[in-house]
């Protein structure tokens, strides 16, 4: 079995790579080729110098904290990327609306549809003509009201993509709640709602136990599926201060990610005319997809036998005394370790015995340990144990509830665990309902509503009649595209809340509305003056943002404003329901957010503006266990592979895959410089003995079928063959242009989130 440790491999200098590390002038390349096509004056740099500082804004890419203490550049590549799209000069006028079919459009690549620029006016879709049509705000939000007022509210969808503030997400989901239905899926569901589901059942806390201070006091960290270069690349600059002090840093990924390798910082002098970089993992293991259960499962047992001989020197491993007071399931984990054999363990984890050892040896010597990890364990049929199998690991040591310890997803849209803090949930028991009746006067719905999977299965049977988009590109993130785009076309209205054009706005209901809103970097001026609003980083801190760029058009409105509007022309007067007052002052919504969450939001607009941003607090960090069992639960797997899917002759694992110049569906441009990628994303990525194995050759054009066991077709491509290190049967692809392949049965067991991480799939040439 190959040993993938943390050297070149034979494979790595056949295949597309990258030389360079992450960071360095690379980086700086990726921001200034952006940078040279979508500013405008000079103040375009005035607000990257603001953004992720105190009293500037909070960047609209991904969640990574805003710290305190920061950097005179307080943005990553990623970041300056999403800041300079949405002040591009560009604008998506009605006359482009005049001049293009839907159907037409509906041939545009994602690139070609964003790279029309900013929307300006509220558009209607006229299925006469096929085409968007002006119309006035007032027009769009009656004609909307009305045809909800037409339907049952149990058959509409109030879906949120992750970049709306606490304000408005709060607001969203009380007009959702005060209309009548809890269907509040967002994009949690698609990336990390088995964080959600699994961290709440086994300690009792739905989000990590990690604050960034505890990147500072660790003594080793683990990594798990996720590519930090590339979608968190702030995060760098804390694991280059750890590397430096000599924390080891062990990965398992099925790809070599540079950011992982290693960092060039760009805001060093030094290391930018040196060329010096600063190594970042230890040790560097190239785990076989939906081999991670596996990989902690031989730790855990390494752990154990560690033990097992401190014991007969009157030692310890294992925190005993925590496992005692603090734990329940702990014999059953236990015997099941003791009893999985090592061959097993190496099959289904890819890694030999003594590969694992080697990163176990680091947990044990390790007094403080966190866990960190992404989309590479929650996107799997059985992501719940692969989470659930971290917590083991971290409950053997006591590793959760001490400073320097803990687990810590990363997560990715800049507010999507903020949303779910306020109420934007499909699952009534995380909500609290009796509180939202005390002061708003009415009975919220108390039955489950739909997530994203469960939301897809009622389109396609055609028991979803309307669909509210709060931003996002619904329909091209969500698997089984093909059929769900047939199925859209049913529903009575679909109502997008955007700054930009994509896709889903050319899959449309039978009443259409586009509705354009001012982005996060704009200011936004109400009855009362300027507002700001809040969002919450991976490390449950809440952080103030402010906008004072000129909106990209005097006709758009804040997303606030439109929510409330809609509520407005929708729902009979309620005394208690004062949609244009919160409008006015969004500290009146931060006064209700404290009214509605007093424990997290107490004194809110007055904590808002804290340097680094206030913790809201997390129960597990404190020891006490919010379980069924009043404990931190161990728990048994039920498989050691968490793909869901046996290996077949022909079938490989597909991993879908994000490239360095996109984030989620939005497609900066063809460069995916770190992987060595350039101008394309029509590729298949294959290690070359798989390549040979295949009987196929470097450069081969060659389609991907789906291999699911349930008899419908499904394809993709066509893909270039391209040499890329990968484990053996694994091959990689990007998202979201795979996600034909991916089945809409195909999820996690426990918490729906799609498994497009390990997808079946067969190779036609």
């Amino acid at each position: 079995m190959a040993e993938r440790n943390n050297t070149v491999t034979h494979d790595e200098e056949r295949t597309v790579h990258y030389d360079g590390p992450a960071g360095g002038w690379g980086s700086l390349r990726g921001i200034s080729r952006i940078f040279g096509k979508e500013w405008d004056t000079p103040t375009a740099i005035e607000t990257l110098m603001r953004q992720n500082k105190p009293r500037g804004f909070m960047c609209v890419s991904c969640s990574w904290a805003k710290p305190a203490t920061y950097h005179t550049f307080e943005f990553c590549e990623n970041g300056a990327k999403a800041t300079l799209w949405e002040l591009t000069t560009r604008r998506c006028t009605p006359d482009f609306f005049a001049a293009h079919t839907v159907t037409e459009l509906l041939s545009w690549t994602d690139y070609e549809l964003e790279q029309q620029g900013r929307l300006t006016q509220p558009m209607r879709y006229d299925g006469a003509i096929d085409k968007y049509v002006p119309c006035s705000w007032d027009e769009a939000f009656a004609a909307i009201g009305a045809q909800l007022n037409r339907l049952d509210p149990k058959s509409v969808i109030f879906y949120s993509s992750g970049r709306a503030s606490l304000e408005t997400s709060y607001l969203y989901a009380l007009f959702a709640r005060a209309y009548g239905c809890n269907n509040l899926p967002d994009s949690s569901n698609m990336c990390h709602e088995t964080t959600s589901v699994a961290l709440k059942k086994v300690i009792g806390a739905g989000v990590g136990t990690v604050v960034f201070d505890d990147l500072k006091n660790c003594d080793a960290m683990f990594f798990f599926g996720q590519n930090t270069g590339s979608n968190s690349p702030r995060f760098l600059h804390p694991l280059q201060e750890a590397a430096q002090r000599g924390v080891p840093i062990v990965t398992f990924n099925p790809v070599r990610e540079k950011g992982l390798v290693a960092f060039t910082n760009p805001q060093s002098p030094t290391e930018m005319l040196t060329g010096s970089e600063t190594p970042i993992s230890t040790q560097y293991h190239q785990v076989k997809l939906g081999g991670d259960i596996a990989v902690i499962m031989g730790i855990c047992k390494y752990v154990f036998a560690a033990d097992d001989e401190a014991k007969t020197q009157g030692k310890r491993v294992l925190d005993a005394p925590f496992i005692a007071q603090h734990t329940s399931g702990f014999e059953a984990f236990e015997a099941k370790v003791r009893a999985t054999p090592w061959p097993e363990i190496e099959e289904r984890s890819g890694l030999s015995q003594g590969a694992i050892e080697r990163a176990a040896r680091i947990y044990v010597q390790a007094d403080r340990v966190i866990a960190i990890y992404g989309m590479g364990l929650t996107q799997h049929v059985h992501g719940f144990e692969n989470v659930a199998m971290l917590v083991n690991m971290l409950l053997l040591k006591g590793n959760i509830g001490r400073d320097g310890t803990g687990i810590s997803p990363v997560r990715g849209h800049s507010n999507v665990q903020g949303q779910r803090t306020v109420g934007i949930s499909e699952k009534p028991e995380l909500v609290p309902l009796d509180k939202i009746q005390q002061q708003f006067g009415f009975d919220p719905p108390r039955d489950k509503g739909m997530n994203t999977v469960e939301a897809c299965e009622g389109i396609l049977a055609g028991k979803v009649k309307a669909f509210f988009g709060l931003g996002g590109n619904f329909v091209r993130a969500i698997p089984e595209r093909e059929a769900m785009e047939n199925a859209w076309r049913s529903m009575e209205l679909t109502v997008q809340i955007a700054t930009k054009l994509n896709r889903s706005h050319l899959v449309n209901g039978k009443a259409a509305y586009l509705l354009p809103c001012r982005g996060r970097t704009e200011e936004d001026m109400q009855a009362s003056g300027p507002q700001a609003v809040t969002m919450e980083d991976t490390f449950s801190c809440i952080q103030g943002s402010i906008g004072m760029r000129q909106p990209a058009s005097e006709h758009l409105k804040s997303e606030i404003d439109i929510v409330a509007s809609l509520a407005e022309a929708t729902m009979a007067p309620n005394p208690k329901l004062r949609w244009r007052e919160w409008v006015s002052d969004y500290a009146r919504i931060r006064d209700l957010i404290a009214e509605t969450y007093p424990d997290e939001f107490h004194d809110f607009n007055a904590r808002m503006f804290t340097p680094g941003g206030f913790y809201r607090g997390n129960s597990a960090r404190e020891r006490i266990w919010k379980t069924k069992s009043g404990q931190a639960d161990f728990t048994v797997p039920e498989t050691l592979d968490a793909a869901g899917f046996d290996d077949a002759p022909g079938r490989y694992r597909l991993l879908t895959m994000r490239s360095n110049d996109q984030f989620n569906t939005t497609i900066y441009g063809f460069s995916d410089r770190m992987r060595g990628i350039e101008g394309t994303r029509q590729v298949l990525l294959m290690s070359p003995a798989d390549i040979a194995g295949a009987g196929l050759s470097e450069g081969q054009m060659v389609f991907l079928v789906s291999d699911a066991e349930d008899g419908i077709h499904r394809e993709a491509g066509p893909l270039k063959v391209t040499p890329f290190d990968l484990p053996a049967g694994c091959v990689g692809a990007y998202y979201p242009e795979m996600n034909p392949l991916v089945p809409l049965s195909h999820h996690d067991c426990q918490s729906k989130t799609p498994a497009s991480k390990s997808v079946p799939v067969r190779i036609k040439a």
